[in-house]
């Protein structure tokens, strides 16, 4: 379970790392906005909100990196911020768009699973 556990969470970083680079450095591209369902206008308007959002998925990312890296405190950490990817996912499917509870809050909650299962308390 713990090799499961470490695989979620590198999975869940890694898919907030690729937001960070969609929304700091490709909003604008045809990709992001088939992504997205945007217009080029709106991506043009929206691009620095973007990158401000790509920001804190980087935040993320960081955060769940720090977790698996961290002698001490590493499940704590893991924990807290699978948690914050879980709220962060979870308002935005309530207020953007319902596939934001799947590709973002569903695979944090099965990674928070997998690691509040994995790892005996101490």
């Amino acid at each position: 379970m713990k090799i499961l556990a470490t695989l979620l969470v590198a999975l869940v970083a890694l898919l907030h790392f690729g937001f960070l680079i969609i929304e700091m450095f490709l909003w604008t591209t045809p990709f992001a906005q088939r992504s997205f369902g945007m217009t080029e206008a709106f991506a043009r308007e929206s691009a620095v909100l973007a990158a401000n959002q790509g920001l804190y998925n980087g935040f993320l990312a960081a955060g769940l990196v720090w977790g698996l890296v961290a002698n001490e405190n590493g499940r704590a950490i893991k924990i807290f911020f699978l948690a914050c990817v879980i709220v962060a996912g979870l308002y935005g499917a309530a207020t953007a768009k319902l596939s934001i509870l799947f590709i973002q809050a569903l695979p944090a909650a099965l990674a928070l699973a997998a690691v509040l299962l994995s790892h005996e308390r101490r």
